[in-house]
């Protein structure tokens, strides 16, 4: 009977490890194109290190501040942390468990029982009585294991370091945008700086127009209206020199927040903004952003790690095999302990089972896994062309933006030189004022420009960098 019990429980095993439902199949599709644009020169300004990228050592100083101290960089290094031991969890659970135990009880038994009776009439060793109640007294060693037949557990700690790198990787990337941002706020600030500065000295020329009129009022040159018109205009500019302040003290706030610190005041480069020289980029080749681009990377860990779920969950339709051991000392006197081999105790036991009624819900969880593994490969995919469009917007961004920085600058140039035109006409009575006016707003307007195209210039130069997966080296 109990051979064909055996028998019986095996072919069930047998039948319940066969029939595992059929896995969700998405091959992943890493392709890119060969070149970005012509060029297919493999050099890539990813590879440079921040400090040899962002030379300006203003800018270096708040970057390392904010990559000690900024909150959010913090929260995530945590997260880290907590990944790894997630890591050391899953790892101790393919391996034996092992315990020490001791305990103590007592134990007392009716008499008038078959069990009383029989320990009534039980001769332990000559000299030695049976105390009632019987103490029991235990000390040993234990131990349970899952033989890991299948590599179920093996899986999970693989899938589980994989998220952990996947982390990593994430953080990088945290970091790579935390640079660029602050980077891109920091030449915000100066841009801010040299408008000012701008308008401080249109301000200066103004109020010397304003004068000139004035006495060209006085000699009946000029009317009431012209002086009016040229003091709306100081009056404007002014207005306008209290509106940057505002912004510059807004940005340099916005930094102190990237950098985890209270508002102060940042200390930042003195140079003539429009003199700041532009980085020297390289974009590579796009294979490249398979290795430099940290979401890249964690999306793939992060794929690497559902496929291995995948592989976990499917080995739950398998048996297991169960080990549990024991030995230790158990008397009802401390002195009897070492007493062997009467004291000693010991066990040895397998156990393999197989699902059978709650196979619908391993059943799910597969498939909820293949599911995930499918959603990883389409988020890897994502995730790659993003990238690949990000550094193709960019280059089209720095050619376009150095085509308009050129024009802009022979504007200035023109409308520069138009100012003391204007002014020595009106002096001479030879144009009216609002030629002045015109020509001062103007020139205003179009330095206003050249600073603003300056700055996205270097915001591109940046956001490249970023794209093509620098900053975090």
């Amino acid at each position: 009977m109990i051979k064909y019990l055996m028998r019986v429980g095996v072919l069930a095993l047998a039948f319940s490890s066969c029939q595992t439902p059929d896995s969700l199949q998405r091959t992943v599709d890493k392709t890119v194109p060969d070149v970005y644009q012509a060029s297919g020169d493999t050099t890539n300004t990813a590879n440079v290190i921040r400090a040899d990228f962002f030379t300006d050592p203003y800018l270096q100083a708040l970057i390392d501040t904010a990559l000690q101290h900024n909150q959010e960089l913090q929260i995530t290094l945590m997260e880290i942390q907590i990944g790894s031991f997630e890591v050391n969890a899953r790892k101790g659970e393919y391996l034996p468990s092992v315990g020490l135990g001791a305990g103590a009880g007592l134990d007392k038994t009716a008499r008038y029982t078959p069990l009383g009776a029989n320990e009534a009439t039980t001769d332990i060793r000559p000299g030695t009585e049976m105390p009632d109640p019987v103490p029991d007294y235990f000390v040993g060693a234990f131990a349970s294991w899952e033989v890991d037949i299948w590599h179920k557990l093996r899986n999970a700690k693989k899938a589980a370091f994989s998220r952990y790198l996947s982390s990593v990787e994430g953080q990088n990337f945290m970091v790579t945008n935390l640079v660029a941002e602050i980077a891109n706020t920091y030449y915000e600030l100066l841009a801010l700086d040299s408008q000012l500065e701008i308008v401080r000295r249109n301000i200066a020329i103004q109020s010397n127009a304003l004068s000139t009129v004035r006495l060209q009022k006085q000699s009946a040159r000029a009317t009431e209206l012209a002086v009016r018109r040229f003091e709306a205009q100081v009056l404007k500019t002014k207005s306008m020199e209290f509106e940057l302040k505002q912004r510059i003290i807004e940005t340099e706030n916005q930094i102190n927040f990237l950098l985890g610190r209270f508002p102060q005041r940042v200390a930042r480069n003195p140079s003539p903004f429009l003199d700041l020289d532009l980085f020297d980029l390289q974009a590579g080749i796009p294979i490249q952003l398979l290795e430099n681009r940290p979401d890249i990377r964690g999306a793939e860990l992060r794929m690497e790690a559902t496929h291995l779920d995948v592989k976990s969950a499917k080995a739950q339709f398998y048996p297991t095999l169960d080990i549990t051991a024991a030995i230790g000392l158990n008397a009802f006197q401390p002195d009897l302990f070492l007493k062997t081999p009467e004291s000693m105790l010991f066990s040895l036991a397998g156990n393999l089972a197989a699902p059978l009624i709650n196979r619908k819900a391993i059943e799910a969880a597969f498939q909820s896994s293949n599911a995930r593994q499918v959603q990883a490969v389409y988020a890897y995919e994502q995730t790659l062309l993003t990238a690949y469009i990000e550094v193709a917007n960019q280059l089209s961004n720095l050619e376009n933006l150095d085509q308009s920085y050129d024009l802009l600058s022979d504007q200035v140039d023109a409308l520069t030189e138009s100012i003391d035109i204007s002014n020595d006409l009106f002096r001479s009575a030879r144009a009216d004022y609002m030629e002045v006016l015109l020509t001062q707003r103007d020139a205003l307007e179009s330095t206003f420009d050249l600073i603003e195209t300056k700055k996205r210039q270097l915001n591109a130069r940046i956001n490249m960098y970023r794209s093509l997966g620098g900053g975090w080296k």
